[in-house]
């Protein structure tokens, strides 16, 4: 559960300031700031992200009911639409595909080749975030691979000029509050000297792949690895 947490907080602070979110900026909002910014992210379907400016509004409007009805509504919506997202992500995590007698081992790398796949692909298996220690295999002899994947870039360290994201299937889940599995986040590394431009589209990431347990205070924080050579919109 903490390492959950702690990677929910992350992603969610990553996916805010790439989205440019105004809750990071040092400087105060007005109310009427506060509120266009919500209302736009509540109309986007970013819940998670408009959750708590709407509240801070509805605190500030405190007092003035037909001011504050409207608001107390969006939150009402957006609590909903987070709890609903949740109960559908918990219903989906476990992948009958994924468990032990029924996946379909990664065939061993042919030295050379790039190999193409989807990232739920990779990480197509059940891993227990919380222990580890259970990663297949046949996924662990892929480490030192070379691999292109697809998915939506979440900054860790900044917003502009990046040399560190996470890359995960889908950016839904996030918005929504929930981050992704850990054996479906790619951890995303770019040479020195060699940052990118953030990309709110699908993009396509190739490069060296590492398998392994990465932990921060004991709390396992990443499993696979990427040094990339080739950071590109994926084709359409």
């Amino acid at each position: 559960m903490k390492r959950s947490l702690l990677i929910l907080a992350t992603l969610l602070l990553a996916t805010q300031f790439a989205l440019g979110d105004p809750t990071t900026k040092p400087a105060a909002m007005s109310v009427g700031e506060l509120t266009l910014q919500a209302t736009q992210a509540f109309s986007r379907g970013q819940y998670a992200v408009a959750l708590p400016m709407l509240q801070k509004v509805s605190a500030q409007l405190k007092g003035e009911p037909e001011k504050a009805g409207p608001i107390d509504e969006m939150i009402r919506v957006s609590q909903k639409a987070i709890a609903t997202a949740s109960l559908q992500q918990n219903a989906t995590q476990v992948d009958p595909s994924a468990s032990a007698e029924h996946r379909v081992p990664h065939p061993v790398p042919v030295e050379g080749q790039i190999q193409e796949m989807a990232i739920k692909e990779l990480g197509n298996f059940e891993y227990d975030a919380d222990k580890g220690g259970n990663i297949p295999e046949d996924v662990k002899k892929l480490s030192g691979s070379q691999i292109r994947l697809r998915g939506y870039m979440i900054p860790i360290d900044q917003a502009e000029h990046i040399s560190k994201f996470a890359l995960v299937p889908s950016l839904f889940q996030c918005c929504y509050g929930q981050p992704p599995q850990l054996q479906h986040t790619i951890i995303v590394d770019c040479p020195a000297g060699k940052a990118v431009s953030y990309f709110p589209d699908e993009i396509s990431v190739e490069g060296t792949l590492t398998v392994e347990e990465k932990k921060d205070d004991d709390i396992i924080t990443s499993i696979f690895q990427v040094k990339t050579s080739s950071v590109k919109p994926a084709p359409r």
